[in-house]
């Protein structure tokens, strides 16, 4: 089989204005980046605001393994299905960082014949998006340094000064540095550090954002650190709120894009799902539900991450109400939850599927809990046997939903008929009765607790010094009646990587809260978290390389 870039490069794309078109998007509508891709303005959504709003789907998956699951690629190919089947469908992603795409993770426009093009921008420099988070982050770490060498008439206390710098690459030499060494002239020194640009509290700001007007009241709101008198000291105390507003005028535009087979696409924004929220932005989300019947969105990570602050967070804020939720699982990754070494999964092993399955059960279980339906679809693999695949579909049956073969990777839109068929049916059968699982109102402890206990299933949460002492100046500062946003291992349902499958009788621990008052969400850290990423040992940017007629080779 070809490659994914090699399959993108053969792909017909048609004009972005064609597949504007399809949605009813007017000419003068879109802000064309070349031929196929363009951003949407405001106008349109002035347009259509009071559109009845289509079906949301929701993608998520089992936790992420080594065999890799598929979810990205089953989100883009169960958007081509759905326009197989004569339904008005639109796909609303997150956009890739460059860290990950040079580091070892690789992209994110799907894979095989279910991908998003033109592959190559979007994976790359696409339309700016994350450059202009970079400039509007960094904006505002200049500001602190040189509001503390300009005489600090805020009292900013340099020891106290949570706000890093961002790069959008993966650089473990950036995680602990120091600035302002070289004399005065150079600032004050103190410690610092940098994040990837993904990790950004402005990325997290772009995507829950509800306007230009709200993204810059948002960014004033950013706490970038404390006074000696232990008091925050934000982005509007420092005066630069307008100028990262300014910096981020076409970032908060979604960005239109299309699938192999040509299905419209809203790819827009993309915070990391095991450090902020995991999901594209409001704004592509909303959109793309006044103009098409179906919005197939997805969540980073497992179900237990990504869909989980989907639910809680992004829903809260957009007012959005999911009609059902498609959990993605493969039999190889069902076998390594029940300990078969990545090396031998392509052997079949129905007593380490058996022992693995209770993973997929969890998180089936979590997902029904919020009264949302729900469908599962297993991303066939080739070396996956007839008794395997019956296993899962018949104990799927038995746990009560729906169970669809998945095959887009190979066959693209016609792989997905019969989840797309499944899926519309559940919709059409079943009301979704979206509850969320917390009040925002509980204390923070409380909310932790429901997240631990009922999503992760564990027994209890153990909180450090520096957690309780977090927990009570947020509550004393009037930051703790907002939503949780949990920093964990996106490998394991607990806070340890290496507990794979069900877990039980653990506990998580609580190392940091932090406070990002712009976002409006609390994030909680657990296990070791990097917000800064290294490059592998042999990184996927020795790969590429292009040729003296721009072709690209290597990038996946």
């Amino acid at each position: 089989m070809l490659t994914d870039i090699e399959i993108a490069q053969q792909a017909k794309m048609k004009h972005i204005g064609e597949i504007a078109k399809v949605l009813g998007i007017n000419e003068d509508e879109l802000e064309y980046y070349g031929k196929y891709k363009a951003k949407i303005s405001h106008q349109l959504w002035e347009r259509v605001k009071d559109h009845p709003d289509g079906k949301l789907i929701l993608v998520t998956a089992i936790n992420p393994t080594p065999a890799g699951e598929g979810k990205t690629t089953t989100t883009v190919g169960l958007g081509q299905a759905m326009s197989k089947i004569g339904k008005k469908a639109v796909i609303a992603l997150r956009e890739p960082s460059l860290g990950p795409v040079m580091g070892i993770k690789g992209g994110a426009a799907g894979g095989g014949y279910a991908q998003v093009v033109p592959m190559e921008d979007i994976n790359l420099h696409f339309t700016g998006d994350m450059h202009a988070i970079t400039s509007a982050h960094n904006l505002l770490s200049a500001a602190i340094d040189n509001h503390i060498h300009q005489g600090n008439t805020l009292g900013i206390d340099p020891r106290q000064v949570t706000w890093k710098r961002v790069l959008d690459m993966n650089d473990r030499a950036l995680r602990n540095i120091v600035v302002g060494l070289g004399g005065k002239i150079n600032g004050v020194p103190r410690e610092d550090g940098f994040m990837i640009t993904v990790a950004s509290e402005i990325m997290a700001i772009l995507c829950l954002a509800d306007g230009l007007m709200d993204l810059k009241d948002r960014l004033g709101k950013i706490i970038i650190g404390y006074t000696y008198n232990n008091q925050p000291i934000t982005a509007k105390d420092l005066k630069v709120d307008g100028a990262m507003a300014v910096l981020l005028k076409d970032a908060i535009k979604p960005n239109l894009v299309q699938t192999l087979e040509n299905t419209p696409c809203f790819m827009h924004g993309g915070p990391f799902a095991n450090i902020a929220h995991g999901c594209n932005s409001i704004t592509a989300t909303k959109l793309g539900l006044k103009l098409a019947d179906y919005v197939i969105t997805e969540a980073g990570f497992g179900a237990d991450l990504g869909a989980e602050k989907f639910l809680n967070i992004k829903c809260r804020y957009g007012k959005l109400k999911p009609d059902a939720i498609v959990v993605v699982a493969t039999v190889r990754a069902l076998k390594y939850n029940g300990g078969v070494p990545k090396a031998e999964l392509k052997t079949p092993d129905l007593e380490a599927l058996i022992k693995g399955f209770v993973n997929l059960e969890k998180h089936v279980e979590n997902m029904k809990s919020f009264g949302v339906p729900v469908v599962v679809a297993i991303n066939r693999f080739d070396t996956d046997s007839e008794e395997e695949i019956q296993y899962v579909q018949k104990h799927c049956t038995e746990m009560g939903v729906q169970c669809a073969i998945s095959e887009v990777f190979a066959k693209g839109g016609q792989g997905g008929i019969e989840l797309a068929n499944k899926v519309v049916e559940v919709i059409d059968k079943t009301a979704s009765k979206f509850t969320f699982l917390y009040d925002e109102k509980l204390p923070v402890k409380e909310k932790i607790s429901r997240i631990v206990t009922q999503i992760y299933g564990g027994k209890g949460v153990v909180y450090t010094s520096k957690a309780e002492k977090a927990i009570k100046r947020l509550e004393l500062l009037g930051f703790d009646k907002l939503p949780i946003c949990m920093a964990k291992t996106q490998y394991s349902l607990s806070d340890d990587p290496a507990l794979l499958g069900k877990p039980e009788g653990f506990t998580v621990t609580v190392k940091e809260v932090n406070i990002s008052a712009g976002a409006g969400f609390i994030v909680v850290l657990t296990g070791d978290i990097m917000t800064m990423p290294g490059l592998p040992k042999e990184p996927s940017a020795e790969k590429i390389d292009i040729d003296e007629y721009g072709k690209i080779t290597g990038l996946f």
